[in-house]
């Protein structure tokens, strides 16, 4: 069967260009793989159908002849192990991807998404608690993407010279944060996110996406 990937048809405003099916799309536009996607409501993911194939009634999901999946970088790997595009194929190729796969997912994007729930910098009504909670996270988010930074340094991608999954995940997550104006003192990142948004296939899939969306619930 042709892929078929399961997505949001109506979202507010400004989280559409977000969802993470985004990432499935990307991927499968990397590999050349054709696909299709069915639409379903926000109230549907709360179905017994759906949460048969997803507990936690979240999107994407993801099924071709031989999986049923969830959780978009399971999703991404499965996708990776089909096409070269996406990750080399000998054994030490492939488990660095892996790892850069997990490192955008477990170490970067919670640390960003802790920054980014805060809400607006400091107004002056916040508590001594909340204060120290939002250094601490600024601090933790800093951490990681210093050390991205410096890994990245004058690498154009993650891993010897080529684009592949990790990236497309690391881009993903990075990509938030620079449209919040997170990594304003990371030149570097900024870079290496836009060079991966510059991608055709990021392109393709963007549009696609925003081209599923109906203008009402």
């Amino acid at each position: 069967m042709t892929v078929e990937i399961t997505a949001f048809r109506w979202v507010p405003e400004p989280a559409r260009g977000y969802v993470k099916d985004l990432r499935v799309r990307w991927a499968l536009e990397e590999a050349g793989l054709p696909y299709r996607v069915a639409l379903v409501g926000p109230g549907e993911t709360a179905a017994s159908t759906h949460r048969a194939r997803q507990p936690f009634g979240q999107i994407p999901l993801y099924r071709d002849d031989g999986v049923d999946l969830f959780e978009s970088g399971a999703i991404i790997l499965h996708i990776a192990a089909k096409s070269e595009a996406l990750a080399p194929r000998d054994p030490a190729g492939w488990a660095r991807t892996t790892a850069w796969v997990f490192a955008a997912l477990n170490s970067v994007e919670p640390a960003g998404y802790a920054v980014m729930d805060l809400g607006p910098a400091y107004s002056g009504n916040e508590s001594k608690t909340e204060q120290a909670g939002r250094v601490r996270a600024e601090q933790r988010l800093a951490s990681r993407l210093d050390g991205l930074a410096v890994w990245l340094n004058d690498r154009t991608w993650l891993e010897n010279g080529r684009f592949s999954a990790g990236d497309l995940m690391m881009c993903s997550v990075l990509r938030e944060l620079l449209d919040e104006g997170l990594l304003a003192d990371h030149p570097v990142l900024a870079a290496y996110t836009r060079r991966g948004l510059d991608r055709p296939g990021f392109q393709r899939a963007l549009a696609a996406q925003l081209a599923d969306f109906s203008p009402h619930p």
